[in-house]
């Protein structure tokens, strides 16, 4: 067997590291966190990612980088709106994604949770409030005939992923700067909308509107994901570029408009659709499970569009978006069309968590000779899983022994993890990450037997 050349392509992928000495200071707290929130020393604040009781440990995201830290149960104090019989229990029921606020303390490079506060829901009283049911009304009619004014207090990048339509963004960061986009007249209805019960964005900008003199102020508490659960959304052809084209995220384009129109040009990658057979389309549709986000194009942004958004929302996917203005306004952009036939069957690649390593790659590295491989193969189940079986080859460390192991893992190969669900595998990344390792992390499932051979799924 003539030996794998895919060293160089891992390190390319893993890029240089800075030394401890030389790393300027990480942030203590998610960037939206700071608009409403300062952190204390010895304290996180981010999104809850991942919870492996197995092993005692958590994930904690913070914009572009991942915190890990254990608990003990016995000690470990969580602090929760709906707090569960046990403290694995209550940990088990947050939501991932959902901000909390950890207390820690850290010994050898070891950060320890001593306590995890979720993130309550916003409170106001009654009368601030405006329901999805009157957001929805309101849209309906439009601003000119529903006489209000709907605001997205989001930050400009959240806005541009798709927003209720007629709002128009005025990020609370930045209200004070542009108080200009609210209405002259003080009595109007005004409603401001963030990311969710628990975000403080919208209720923080009626609080600045009425300290402006606006009487009529309430907020969707609820907000966007609320919204993305019952209807679509909409974007405008710069927003797609800047939050879909420009970052190389991957999404599901639908064109609903005739063939004749279509023939003269289309956006890259959009598949065609018939806006009268949404169920078919379905039978083959991504699933919603993978949360692909959508955008659907007519002409105009007008019912073509909106029918086959519909459609996909009842059918139970959220973030699906119709582009506002329709391919008309996509050229008068001037942003690149393509011509050409259209795609007939949509499919989606979710973009791959940082870090990881796709299945073929990890197996051509797995199945090759354990001399000619140029990785280590690292295996951080517990001991118990191992004894089934294991890669030949593969250094096997529990991952939560990886930091007091260190010794043990070569720092002039590159390192891929692997454990059973992809779990643990991606809490050693960050881990040997951290310490300065060239490392990537298996996110697939993975079966081996006593032979050494594997599935993954």
């Amino acid at each position: 067997m003539k030996p794998l050349h895919l060293t160089a392509l891992l390190l390319a992928a893993a890029g240089s590291t800075l030394s401890a000495a030389d790393a300027p200071a990480k942030p203590p707290a998610a960037k939206i966190c700071t608009t409403c929130h300062t952190t204390d020393a010895n304290q996180l604040r981010g999104y809850f990612d991942t919870l492996v009781t197995l092993n005692n440990s958590l994930q904690l995201r913070l914009d572009d980088r991942t915190e890990v830290l254990r608990f003990d149960k016995a000690t470990l104090k969580v602090i929760s709106p709906e707090p569960a019989a046990t403290t694995e229990a209550t940990l088990k029921a947050i939501a991932k994604g959902h901000e909390v606020r950890i207390e820690y303390s850290e010994k050898d490079g070891v950060k320890t949770a001593t306590l995890v506060a979720v993130k309550p829901p916003v409170k106001l009283a009654a009368h601030e409030t405006a329901t999805l049911e009157d957001v929805q009304k309101l849209v309906a009619m439009g601003p000119e005939k529903g006489k209000y004014f709907l605001f997205d207090s989001r930050p400009a990048p959240r806005f541009m992923e798709g927003a209720i339509p007629t709002a128009v963004n005025l990020p609370f960061p930045a209200f004070d700067k542009n108080v200009d986009k609210l209405p002259a007249d003080k009595a109007a209805l005004v409603i401001f909308y963030c990311s969710g019960k628990t975000c403080n964005m919208s209720p923080g900008s009626l609080a600045k509107a009425r300290k402006l003199g606006y009487t009529n102020v309430k907020v969707f508490i609820d907000g966007m994901p609320a919204w993305a659960k019952k209807a679509a959304g909409v974007l405008s052809p710069t927003s797609l570029k800047a939050a879909f084209g420009d970052t190389q995220t991957p999404l599901v384009i639908l064109d609903t408009r005739p063939t004749a129109e279509t023939a003269k040009g289309f956006m890259k990658g959009a598949v065609a659709v018939d806006p009268a057979k949404v169920a078919d389309l379905l039978k083959t549709f991504p699933s919603a499970k993978l949360k692909p986000p959508v955008v659907v194009v007519d002409e105009t942004g007008g019912a073509a569009a909106k029918a086959v958004a519909a459609g996909l929302v009842q059918a139970g996917y959220a973030g699906v978006n119709v582009l506002s203005g329709g391919f008309k306004a996509w050229q008068a952009a001037g942003l690149p069309v393509e011509t050409g036939a259209l795609a007939t069957q949509a499919t989606f690649v979710p973009k791959p968590r940082p870090g990881s390593i796709s299945a073929s790659e990890f197996t051509k590295l797995a199945e090759a000779a354990p001399a000619v491989r140029g990785v280590v193969i690292l295996d951080v189940r517990n001991l118990e899983e191992t004894k089934n079986g294991a890669i030949k080859g593969a250094l096997l460390i529990p991952e939560p022994q990886l930091v007091a192991r260190l010794a043990e893992i070569p720092k002039d190969k590159p390192v891929v993890c692997h454990c059973s669900t992809g779990t643990r595998s991606e809490l050693a990344y960050h881990l040997l990450k951290e310490k300065g390792y060239n490392v990537r992390f298996l996110p697939n499932e993975i079966t081996v037997i006593d032979t050494g051979e594997f599935t993954l799924d």
